[in-house]
């Protein structure tokens, strides 16, 4: 990493992303550019935008001692050979790397290692204490705490104030298609009434299987076919979202789920059960709709009175707010206030004022645009 200037000749920003999550664990059979943690990438890219220069440190902590003891031995060696204003960790167990803490830290939780990862029987499993405990003293020692949902707040220890940043979306990479035309991209029916699963059909949290079990339930009554996203490129999830004619959430643990997000962005219906964040989401959504339990009879009614609609939602506007140039601009003032409280006790006023203009500088360029790309209704 270089120490590149700003175009005013200001020195820009430099900040070590450590991230567990990479490379994205592999899955048989599932092609290298399906395994990209997209939110990741996304948020250092508005940054790199906004001007602010970011090296990605990764590895895979696959929940092997071994990997996080070789990956702080990695660490030390970068951090001694190279200057960093800042280290933001994503995912709690990435904030284990940096001791003894040498630089200001900032953490994002996202989900599962703060809340405790849970098992099919729904019970936090030993590991997952474990995590969540390493989590909780990552936190304490944290110059800032960023979790992805309010409701993660109380699994953090008590006098911590958390900040609320969630993955974002890019809107000019959620395009809305005409439904007819999705459905020819993918070689779907044009006809058929079609449910979206997205993600790992194998992955206990996402219970696929009751999502099949509640589409079985409403094929008695209303026909209608199941749709498993999965082992495909980013890029297609939402063709996919235009092509089909609701989304079905069944996930009994998360954080801020980005799929739901997207679908809103896309206009799609949503019909979750009650989980993190997404009863919030679609509140006030019409056409979506927040199941008030999770048994498959429950969902299999909201599915069937969303299908029997048949309209689009208006999510796109609804989600605004998640812009990713909207949260990176606040993530930058995250950034701005733990690095000016590290230097408030000890910086010249010279110092402070130097500070103040290249944040200037960084933030005028992630203003959000005043409108994005319009959604084509089918």
């Amino acid at each position: 990493m270089n120490d590149v200037p700003s175009k005013n000749g200001a020195e820009r920003l430099r900040v070590l992303m450590i991230t567990c999550e990479w490379p994205w664990p592999r899955f048989p059979g599932v092609p290298s550019a399906v395994r990209q943690p997209n939110f990741i990438e996304r948020q250092i890219t508005f940054l790199s935008r906004a001007g602010i220069e970011v090296e990605k440190f990764g590895f895979r902590g696959g929940k092997k001692p071994l990997n996080y003891l070789t990956a702080w031995w990695r660490l030390r060696r970068l951090l001694k050979q190279r200057r960093f204003d800042l280290v933001h960790a994503q995912f709690g167990q990435s904030a284990l790397l940096p001791w003894p803490k040498r630089l200001p830290l900032v953490v994002t939780f996202r989900g599962c290692e703060l809340l405790g990862d849970k098992g099919p029987d729904g019970c936090t499993t030993w590991a997952g204490r474990v995590m969540q405990r390493l989590c909780q003293l990552a936190a304490a020692r944290a110059d800032a705490v960023i979790t992805v949902s309010e409701h993660m707040f109380g699994c953090l220890p008590s006098g911590i104030r958390p900040h609320v940043i969630p993955s974002g979306l890019d809107f000019d990479a959620l395009p809305c298609l005409p439904q007819a035309e999705a459905r020819r991209r993918l070689d779907l029916p044009a006809t058929d009434r079609l449910v979206l699963f997205v993600g790992n059909p194998e992955e206990a949290r996402k219970r696929c299987e009751l999502a099949r079990r509640a589409v079985d339930i409403l094929n008695e009554s209303l026909p209608a076919k199941l749709i498993v996203a999965w082992a495909t490129p980013p890029k297609n999830i939402p063709v996919f979202m235009s092509a089909c004619d609701v989304l079905v959430f069944t996930s009994f643990q998360e954080g801020s789920p980005n799929v739901v997000k997207e679908a809103l962005a896309c206009n799609l219906p949503v019909v979750s059960v009650p989980v993190a964040d997404v009863p919030q989401r679609l509140r006030g959504i019409v056409g979506c709709e927040a199941c008030s339990d999770d048994r498959p009879e429950t969902i299999a009614a909201a599915l069937e009175r969303v299908l029997r609609r048949g309209q689009r939602i208006r999510g796109r506007e609804a989600v605004q707010d998640l812009d990713e140039r909207v949260l990176t601009a606040k993530l930058i003032g995250i950034y701005r206030s733990v690095l000016g409280a590290g230097l408030s006790s000890e910086a010249s006023e010279a110092s402070q004022n130097g500070l103040t203009s290249r944040f200037q500088t960084l933030e005028s360029g992630c203003a959000p645009r005043k409108e994005h790309s319009k959604c084509v209704a089918s």
